[in-house]
């Protein structure tokens, strides 16, 4: 499957299509004002500590104070590093499980970990995401394009993304001649150990690694060690609640984490943004740098690609499916629902057919819209009851693989009593629709808008009210447009009715500006 890039950069806004085989499958938006953070390590002081929580809140210096939870906690020195006996088990980069320690029951309780006023050296794990602050971990991570480089760790992991068993094995000996922990030549590891100031830290080998030779793992290796040197002297340095490290914007990043990928194409649409690109492909993969482009045509290269429709479809909340049904897709702050339906399809030889049909045309729009939106969390899927227990387990076949693509990590239980999907998706960042929108004014993220009917009973509610509490000659309504006209047409004998019952004179006033729900009732 071939991968093309698209680079779209504005002066506040950097934008980057992934198109897979000509088809939109991801999304990335990165603006000036709200700059992803994950990845980045910052020196903050912890401002509040919740024993009922098991948790803290740490001042890093963002609008809202960080959440960092007991499991993400260890018992970090000035530099950060932390011992490996205290590190849970969790996953990695590429959904590698490591486990550095015992088990979490053994997981100490936050108020020995962490006390008031204390300064400590955390990651970013999720961005914010709505009103929530976002996530900290202690256990310090930092990726080169082969490698993640875990300070504090102790074990080597493979991604598990490198199915080949032989391949897997290869690349574990490998890390362990380069970190003197296997059999090798002791010269070779012994120049190594210049730049390698703690022998025994944890790497994960990333999926960009496969059929790498040792002395390019070695060549990351080193380039990961003299960034981590800057790293914790930069810790040493920095004043409390700042920034420490930095991870790279978000064209090279996305170049970073796709490197393992068969990447086609690149097409930037800034020079200055292809400079850098290029400057960071010759040094770190070089391959790709003949792959990279200029786009100097006139017409905007999201409009070219059909990129800007794509988006604007995936903010609402229908898809439609090839076949004639389609999908409704309802973002909550629980979790995301997606509700099957046949639509205007009507099939060809039965019902269960129909059905089945339906659904697994279904499972390759849902798998391809949850990375377009880029949906996490809890994910309910309400497929069309099927009978037959051979069209659901190859629904759920279909969707499991039309998820392998997927780089972000999910998992799918098995149909439910009542006939749903449940499944998870990793959450990091914003989802497409929080980045790009916000809630609609009329309606205050509602949904819906009151009737112009409800809204006049409101105002009679409202009239009554004021002519118990306070003596006026006459009242002044100000309205909206159609709940004035829905005064003077389809409520004027119950409007007549109420100005008999508080014997005062009520006048009408139109306001455009006005909202439908929005009124005014003033005494004169």
């Amino acid at each position: 499957m071939s991968v093309e890039l698209l680079v779209n950069v504005s002066p506040r806004e950097t934008r980057i299509a992934v198109v897979e085989n000509g088809v939109l499958q991801e999304v990335f938006v990165e603006r000036a004002n709200r700059r992803g953070r994950v990845g980045n390590i910052y020196k903050g002081r912890v401002c509040r500590v919740l024993p009922g929580m098991q948790a803290a809140f740490v001042d890093i210096g963002l609008d809202r104070a960080a959440f960092l939870h007991a499991s993400d906690v260890t018992e970090t020195s000035p530099t950060g590093r932390a011992p490996n006996a205290t590190r849970p088990a969790g996953n990695g980069a590429d959904g590698v499980p490591r486990d550095d320690g015992g088990p979490r029951s053994l997981q100490p309780d936050i108020g020995e970990l962490l006390q008031q006023g204390q300064e400590i050296v955390a990651q970013v794990l999720k961005d914010p995401i709505g009103g929530k602050g976002a996530r900290l971990t202690t256990h310090l991570s930092i990726p080169s394009r082969y490698l993640v480089y875990m300070p504090g760790g102790s074990t080597i992991g493979v991604s598990q993304r490198i199915e080949d068993p032989e391949e897997r094995n290869r690349l574990r000996c490998a890390m362990q001649r380069l970190t003197g922990r296997g059999d090798g030549d002791f010269e070779f590891r012994e120049a190594r150990e210049t730049n390698h100031p703690e022998p025994e830290d944890g790497y994960i080998v990333r999926t960009a690694a496969e059929s790498v030779g040792e002395h390019t793992l070695g060549n990351d290796m080193d380039f990961l060690h003299r960034l981590w040197n800057s790293v914790r002297e930069g810790m040493a340095e920095a004043p409390p609640c700042s920034l420490v490290y930095e991870d790279l914007p978000l064209t090279v990043r996305t170049l970073r984490e796709l490197s393992g990928t068969d990447i086609e194409r690149a097409r930037v649409d800034s020079r200055m943004a292809l400079r850098s690109i290029l400057d960071f492909t010759e040094q770190f993969v070089p391959e790709l740098s003949a792959r990279i482009e200029h786009y100097s045509g006139e017409r905007p290269i999201f409009d070219l690609y059909g990129v800007e429709d794509e988006i604007r479809k995936a903010l609402g909340r229908k898809v439609a499916l090839k076949s004639g049904g389609h999908l409704v897709i309802d973002q909550t702050e629980a979790m995301t629902t997606i509700d099957v339906n046949t639509g205007a399809y009507v099939g060809h030889r039965n019902l269960e057919e129909t059905i089945f049909k339906t659904n697994l045309e279904a499972t390759s729009a849902i798998a391809r819209h949850l990375r377009l939106r880029n949906l996490g969390g809890i994910i309910i899927i309400d497929f069309i009851d099927m009978e037959d227990p051979e069209h659901r387990r190859q629904v759920l076949r279909s969707l499991q693989k039309g998820l392998e693509r997927d780089p972000t990590k999910t998992h799918i239980s098995e149909v439910s009593a009542l006939g749903l999907v449940q499944m998870t998706r990793k959450r990091t960042r914003e989802s497409l629709e929080h980045q790009l929108c916000e809630p609609c004014p009329t309606c205050d993220g509602r949904g819906s808008i009151k009737t112009p009917d409800t809204v006049c009973y409101e105002i009679f509610r409202e009239i009554v009210r004021e002519a118990r509490e306070y003596d006026a000659a006459k009242m002044l309504v100000i309205a909206s447009p159609e709940v004035v006209e829905t005064l003077i047409d389809e409520e004027s004998a119950a409007f007549g009715e109420l100005e008999s019952f508080i014997k005062r004179p009520i006048t009408l006033q139109v306001e455009a500006l006005y909202a439908r729900e929005q009124f005014d009732v003033v005494l004169m």
